[in-house]
């Protein structure tokens, strides 16, 4: 046991290679979700179907919506990309998400109360509308 240690003393680290070659993706590896905005109709079934809520939509109070994601939330379970109704809106790509550092992470405590707040002011706003009709 104390030859092997001083024998790593001396050899290259095993993890050499990982800052310029990234680790290959495990077997059966579903993919980071991929967003296409120009497709979305914002119909929110994807926020209603993701089990760890790493899809949240915002409320402005013209009533658009604003899609957030989470990839460091997200356990790949592909959920969203099947209850999507428009082909191609949301997809599963072999890519791995970047590694997570403090300026890639989201504020997703933030982005869910925003979530929930701007849903709430946009049916009430909807409400006060319908009571005008």
């Amino acid at each position: 046991m104390v030859v092997q240690t001083i024998k790593n003393l001396f050899s290259k680290p095993v993890t050499v290679k990982y800052p310029q070659e990234p680790s290959p993706p495990p077997p059966n590896y579903r993919g980071l979700i991929v967003y296409k905005e120009e497709l979305c109709i914002f119909c929110t079934k994807c926020e209603l179907v993701c089990p760890p809520g790493a899809i949240r939509f915002t409320y402005s109070e013209d009533g658009s919506k604003k899609f957030h994601y989470n990839p460091y939330l997200c356990i790949y379970c592909g959920e969203c990309v099947r209850a999507c109704p428009k082909e191609g809106c949301l997809t599963q790509v072999e890519e791995t998400a970047p590694p997570a550092t403090e300026s890639t992470i989201p504020d997703w405590n933030g982005v869910e109360r925003e979530a929930v707040e701007s849903k709430k002011a946009w049916l009430a706003a909807r409400q006060k509308r319908a009571k005008k009709s």
